[in-house]
């Protein structure tokens, strides 16, 4: 069944190729189109074209949809084009002719739409508690591991004092940004489109502010071009935030991978949780990390995908924009199984304790060395060279016992400055 079917029947070959993927994907969007559907029913019985039984009998159709989506006996067949012709078959086969009239005032343009800006409305706020739960996780570990010292690093050379719960405290504060970036895209998807039909309304007296209200969205789109145009924009807004928020988790991965190696020692896992080498029985690989790595990597490409496959369309609705789904929907899954794993992960992190015991890490405290002299009256470019100097002549002696007070700092990590912050904006 095709939604603009005419009576005449599309070549298999352009059949096959239009409708691509859309059956699998949609899946994804069933419910939230079963919802778009009772919504725009009971509106059209608010304006007239719909009586009393009739709204009655589709909204039990409907129902009973529902429950096999719940219950994940929902498909679409290869006879359906997408899950918009699917569900108005089952409704109509349900009911009878009243199921006929659902599609009234509307555009399969706009039933994608409200689908999707649903569909990434409840996403986001999935991803958000997983957001949450890792958040939760890396602060608690920065309190229990606050004294535990290991090395800065600048230009990948040993540099400064830093902590594990500097380290942990610096991811965790990263998530807010990408808390942040995420609440962006939620307002941007929390904009009711239903009602702009083919981008350009409806003869029809619809009322667009009632079906805004029952949907559960803040405000709509008001402009009917403006809401169709919000098609690969949406997209494009919610990937950016994907896309910071596997920057972060990326970052981390590379971090674990460096750490757990036999060179760097400052942390480790349970055998349970590494691989092995088919040739090399003393290897215990980082393989969670290092495709987190990978697969956030990915992610984080996902903007540059949306952009070359909507740039230069002008507006209106083109067939470009199917492709889209393909892109968002998997990656949204990923990014949802990143969050997961690296929580699970860092809920058994095993922290060296005796790092900077090795006397390849001395010099770190050379900075700390000038900043005495100079809090005892030397200028600080004098103590710079004298402390340079005692290096270079092999006379350097570090003093061990740091001082760090100001905040964000190993002495003074504003874990409660950081959570309140988050909780600001989650």
């Amino acid at each position: 069944m095709k939604l603009w079917d005419k009576g005449y029947d599309t070549e298999s070959i352009v059949e096959k190729y239009t409708t691509g993927n859309d059956r699998v994907l949609d899946l994804k969007l069933a419910k939230y189109d079963v919802l778009g559907n009772m919504v725009h029913a009971s509106m059209l019985k608010k304006i007239g074209v719909l009586t009393d039984e009739e709204l009655k009998q589709i909204l039990g159709g409907l129902a009973e949809i529902q429950k096999t989506i719940n219950d994940g006996t929902f498909v679409i067949e290869e006879e359906f084009e997408d899950v918009h012709s699917k569900i108005e078959f089952e409704l109509t086969k349900h009911i009878g002719e009243a199921g006929k009239k659902i599609h009234t005032a509307r555009s399969r343009n706009d039933q994608v739409l409200v689908d999707l800006h649903l569909y990434v409305k409840e996403e986001i706020v999935g991803i958000k508690k997983l957001l949450k739960n890792l958040f939760v996780t890396l602060i608690s570990l920065s309190e229990k591991h606050k004294s535990v010292l290991i090395p800065g690093y600048t230009h990948m050379q040993v540099a400064m004092p830093s902590s594990f719960g500097l380290w942990f405290s610096a991811y965790a504060e990263s998530l807010v940004d990408d808390l942040i970036m995420l609440n962006a895209a939620a307002k941007i998807a929390d904009q009711n489109p239903l009602g702009s039909a083919a981008g350009y309304g409806t003869g029809f007296p619809i009322d667009r502010k009632y079906t805004t209200e029952l949907l559960g969205f803040s405000t709509l789109k008001y402009s009917s071009v403006a809401a169709q145009m919000s098609r690969g924009k949406l997209e494009k807004i919610v990937a950016f935030a994907m896309a910071s928020l596997s920057g972060t988790l990326s970052k981390l991965a590379s971090d674990v991978c460096l750490f757990m190696s036999p060179n760097f020692n400052f942390l480790g896992f349970p055998k349970e949780l590494t691989t092995g080498s088919s040739i090399m029985p003393h290897k215990q690989n980082p393989d969670v990390f290092e495709l987190l790595r990978a697969k956030s990597n990915k992610i984080q490409n996902l903007p540059s995908e949306i952009t070359l496959l909507t740039n230069n369309l002008t507006s209106g609705y083109h067939r470009d924009f199917q492709l889209l789904k393909e892109s968002l929907i998997p990656a949204i899954e990923v990014l949802k199984e990143n969050l997961t794993i690296t929580d699970f992960m860092l809920q058994h992190v095993q922290v060296n304790e005796h790092v900077l015991d090795n006397k390849i890490y001395d010099y770190l405290y050379s900075a700390e060395a000038a900043n005495k002299l100079v809090m005892e009256g030397m200028s600080f470019r004098e103590a710079y060279q004298k402390i340079g100097k005692e290096i270079l002549e092999g006379n350097f002696k570090p003093d061990k016992n740091v001082r760090y007070s100001h905040e964000g700092s190993i002495g003074n990590l504003c874990l409660d400055k950081i959570q309140e912050k988050f909780q600001q904006n989650f």
